[in-house]
């Protein structure tokens, strides 16, 4: 694995040395008002460390037996 890489998402730069970046939101989420709710507690969150964030979630989490 190459430790200089660098990944761009959206805005937020992650890795080659970059600032730590918070990556979080729930595994599954019932809609979309709770999914909004979530994002911007964590984004909140995340400003006031201040970290860069991306906000992660699923809807629809496939789990096969």
């Amino acid at each position: 694995m190459d430790v200089d890489a660098v990944v761009q998402v959206g805005a937020v730069r992650i890795g080659g040395g970059g600032p730590l970046v918070l990556i979080a939101g729930p595994c599954v989420i019932e809609g979309r008002d709770p999914a909004l709710r979530h994002a911007l507690a964590l984004r909140t969150i995340a400003a006031r460390v201040p970290l860069p964030f991306i906000y992660k979630s699923s809807y629809d989490k496939a789990n096969p037996p």
